[in-house]
């Protein structure tokens, strides 16, 4: 019989983290939003994949609990909204470029290879 894990826990001292399958596919989902988003608007944003997973994730949260959008049809993927994540990233990312860009150091493009 095998049995697979429901959940990852990380104990470091007298602290203990307990993260369920939910908060690690909402996780990867953020990520996932968080690249094409980068590709949709053409800018990355800055620390790679982990600026893209802090960008999937404040999308998701910015267009679920934040801006609330009533009448659009979504997709859920393990309980994630996937549209509206995206749109919130897109936000999220054109917003840190209009920020940004007039700061000096100006940012690649992204380019598909």
């Amino acid at each position: 019989m095998q049995v697979l894990a429901d959940g990852v826990t990380i104990a470091i001292g007298h602290n203990v983290w307990s993260f369920g399958l939910d908060v690690i596919m909402y996780i990867v989902i953020a990520a996932i939003v968080g690249v094409i988003a980068e590709m949709i608007v053409g800018w990355r944003v800055p620390f790679g994949i982990i600026g893209a997973i802090i960008a999937g994730v404040i999308g998701v949260w910015l267009m679920t609990k934040v801006i609330n959008i009533t009448g659009i049809g979504d997709f859920y993927l393990f309980g994630v909204p996937i549209l509206r994540g995206l749109i919130g990233a897109i936000i999220l990312i054109g917003l840190w470029h209009l920020v940004t860009a007039g700061f000096g150091s100006r940012r690649r493009r992204y380019r598909a290879a």
